[in-house]
């Protein structure tokens, strides 16, 4: 596969125009590293899902093989990765009609795109589809594992066996698919364990269901960063899909997947001001850079818009971008934290620990790569976004 851009002539950090987006190469192979030895010897493929870097750089660097496998969540993604050699596609949100025709384009130009649903029409419309087409489209029946937001209850065997046998009319049923979103409100690794049998059982149960009518259930595979780090067991599992893992955020920090030291991602500031009585530092870096994500609200420790860290990456004690407006951010110590401001001058830089990567990383349109403490920015790597 080959770079979507070229690395750039080496720069720095201070010669960056700011608000942009930073990547701990270092970190981000760490993470990578991380996951891949825990899956082997757990047995089991890894299928990175794309929808978090929508890079084609970080593509070549997550997966086991220039071809795939790989997830998205959106057909754009499929198209993208598709022309850059990704042969091997889950396109992992129910499928509507209307992308048939999308999807059909993309297995026509040689890429193996495998479509979700988890309703009898949707299976319907895909067998139609097919058999219009002279191709046999492959799904996968979703499954509802903790009652987080769609997907076909194990449990409900007529509806699994409906929609098997509308897909069989024409289409591919590939196997059964599950994400275990309750996840991220689990807290411990106990319950993150519980968690993830609880999804491995879902799919394994839904696979026997289907199995024993004679249907084919060749892929079962569950999905989601925190119970891809915390599975105990992942028999009659045949790939594991995740995404935050390759950057990490503070959500996953604080849900204890991974220590904030190891997120990789992190948005590049300029202070352009101080509101000295109200204890505010004020930086280039609002709500278009960082983006309006709180999910640590939720949790123990509510980190506002992002943690504060210097140029090298380390954070500076109870530092957090509280408030943002558009292109504004206000730095403030936490509350009640005994904390002090640093001494920061107009002109000087920070960077963001953003909340939620794939919300902040889409703001922006590459990430500016460096590789730990270092302020040299080794290359540029795009992303895109937008859907199609």
């Amino acid at each position: 596969m080959k770079q979507a851009q070229a690395e750039q002539t080496a720069t720095t950090l201070g010669e960056l125009a700011t608000p942009c987006l930073v990547l701990d190469a270092e970190r981000m192979e760490r993470n990578i590293a991380r996951l891949k030895a825990r899956l082997d010897g757990l047995g089991v493929t890894l299928r990175p899902h794309l929808k978090t870097s929508k890079s084609v750089d970080v593509a070549r660097r997550v997966m086991t093989s220039p071809s795939g496998p790989a997830t998205v969540s959106t057909l754009l993604e499929a198209e993208q990765f598709a022309a850059a050699g990704v042969r091997d596609i889950v396109y992992a949100v129910g499928i509507a009609p209307s992308k048939l025709p999308q999807v059909l384009a993309l297995r026509a130009g040689g890429a193996d795109v495998t479509v979700v649903l988890d309703t009898v029409e949707q299976a319907q419309a895909v067998a139609r589809a097919s058999r219009q087409a002279g191709t046999r489209i492959p799904a996968l029946i979703e499954i509802d594992c903790d009652g987080h937001r769609s997907g076909v209850l194990p449990t409900d065997r007529q509806l699994l066996l409906d929609i098997g046998h509308a897909l069989e009319d024409g289409a591919e049923l590939r196997g059964v698919i599950t994400h275990a979103g309750a996840s991220y409100s689990a807290r411990g690794a106990e319950a993150l364990r519980q968690c993830a049998e609880v999804e491995r059982r879902s799919v394994v149960d839904a696979a026997t269901v289907l199995r024993e009518a004679g249907l084919p259930c060749p892929v079962v595979s569950v999905g989601s960063t925190p119970t891809a780090h915390n599975a105990a067991d992942l028999t009659g599992v045949t790939e594991v899909r995740a995404g935050v893992f390759v950057f990490f955020d503070l959500v996953m920090a604080g849900i204890g997947v991974c220590q904030v030291d190891d997120i990789a991602l992190s948005v590049l500031a300029t202070v352009i001001g101080h509101q000295r009585d109200k204890g505010w530092i004020v930086i280039d870096a609002g709500w278009m850079a960082l983006s309006q994500d709180r999910g640590t609200r939720r949790q123990a420790i509510d980190q506002g818009y992002g943690q504060v860290c210097d140029t090298a990456g380390v954070p500076y004690p109870d530092l957090l971008v509280a408030d943002a407006n558009q292109e504004h951010g206000i730095i403030t110590v936490r509350p009640g934290s005994g904390g002090k401001l640093p001494d920061l001058a107009i002109g000087d830089r920070v960077r963001i620990l953003p909340n939620h990567a794939c919300a902040t990383g889409a703001q922006h349109r590459a990430y500016h790569v460096v590789r730990g403490a270092s302020d040299r920015v080794e290359a540029e790597w795009s992303r895109f976004g937008g859907w199609r």
